[in-house]
């Protein structure tokens, strides 16, 4: 029996244009064990929240298919907590009621006391105690995010899918919120996969680094595993003497081998045609002119 948790199997997206199919992602292969941390990295446009996308319900599958826990994905579902790049915050609400939103879909058997306090429980762990009444027009891009870090971890589902979380924030904010994650998934040890552009939150963040390459059909290149002790810091993770290797290999994947095509779709190469010069004019002979004689016959025969 398979101890994989996840499992996305030959998984391909396909989007029909007029001039033919366009094919994003192309047998697409990944395991993930239960309480582990993945992240997907590549360029933009490779297909990365493609695949997060169909992972969590909100993008038809064209082929293969997603099991988590033992069962076969359709659709999205509480079973997996989503957070966004934009936190999309229902502005009308306050926090609290945003996430009370979710919790009281997914415990609709508990008592409203026992909703009230797991709200306020995962509002309080990412630092919005004193803000849980406020709208989101009251608060900062930062804080925004960190209520739907909360939302998502408040569900308590099987699963975590991150779509460049920190990518519209600051440097010291995503540091801030960077530390605020991992904490919270490492008290919760909720199997997350998340997508990013930045090599350095990939490899603080991670167990493995899945490593995709450039589109179309874009596929798994390479996986990196990240064993770095928990829990981190990241002045730890900076001066471990494997970071600089790993963050060199990643970098060296996204500037060189990312840009590899899959052998089937490379096909043969096209012949270069031979480069022909254009014909040049004859060059017509000028006969010299008398002071030029003169000059050459005084330089044969001096005086």
């Amino acid at each position: 029996m398979s101890n994989n948790y996840v499992e996305l199997s030959n998984l391909s997206k396909v989007y029909p244009t007029p001039k033919g199919d366009a094919v994003i992602v192309k047998d697409f292969n990944l395991k993930i064990q239960k309480g582990e941390f993945v992240t997907l990295i590549g360029h933009s446009g490779c297909g990365k929240s493609t695949v997060l996308s169909m992972l969590a319900g909100l993008n038809d599958i064209s082929a293969g298919g997603i099991i988590l826990a033992g069962r076969e994905l359709s659709g999205a579902g509480p079973d997996r907590g989503v957070v966004f790049q934009s936190p999309s915050l229902l502005p009308w609400m306050t926090a609290f009621e945003n996430v009370m939103l979710g919790v009281e879909q997914v415990f609709f058997t508990a008592g409203k006391q026992e909703r009230r306090e797991i709200v306020e429980y995962y509002l309080t762990v990412v630092g919005l105690a004193d803000s849980m009444d406020k709208k989101p027009a009251e608060l900062s891009q930062g804080m925004r995010q960190r209520v739907g870090i909360a939302r998502a971890f408040a569900l308590k589902p099987k699963m975590l899918l991150l779509d460049e979380p920190f990518g519209m924030l600051d440097s010291l904010t995503r540091y801030e919120l960077q530390q605020v994650l991992i904490e919270l998934w490492r008290k919760n040890k909720i199997t997350a996969l998340m997508v990013t552009h930045d090599v350095d939150e990939a490899l603080f963040l991670s167990d493995r680094i899945v490593c995709m390459t450039d589109g179309p059909a874009a596929e798994v290149g390479e996986i990196m595993e990240v064993n770095f002790p928990r829990p981190r810091e990241r002045k730890a993770v900076m001066e471990h003497p494997d970071y600089y290797r790993l963050r060199e290999q990643l970098i060296e994947f996204l500037e060189v081998r990312a840009h590899r095509q899959p052998a089937a779709q490379a096909g043969p190469k096209p012949p270069v045609a031979p480069v022909v010069s254009p014909p040049q004019p004859p060059v017509e002979k000028i006969p010299p002119s008398a002071d030029a004689e003169k000059f050459s016959k005084a330089r044969l025969n001096p005086a």
